[in-house]
């Protein structure tokens, strides 16, 4: 079972969630790469780039917006 899935937002951003629908960052072109970009949110809800559950992947570099890749390079970071 796959912990992440992507969500295409557009042609240079996909948004990355957990199994249950939390999104945990987005995958963005920057270039010719495209990095993870990690999110999480305070207790009112608003974003704060960089933190999550997955804050130390922040700017992991990906060839392309594969979901086997995200959760083989970012899944195994999950607890």
């Amino acid at each position: 079972m796959a912990l992440l899935t992507l969500k295409p937002v557009n042609a240079n951003v996909h948004s990355v969630h957990l199994a249950d629908g939390t999104h945990v960052g987005n995958l963005k072109r920057v270039g010719s790469v495209w990095k993870f970009k990690a999110v999480g949110y305070d207790t009112h809800g608003a974003v704060e780039p960089g933190c999550g559950p997955l804050t130390n992947q922040h700017n992991t570099v990906f060839a392309q917006p594969d979901a086997a890749a995200v959760n083989r390079q970012l899944g195994s970071h999950l607890s």
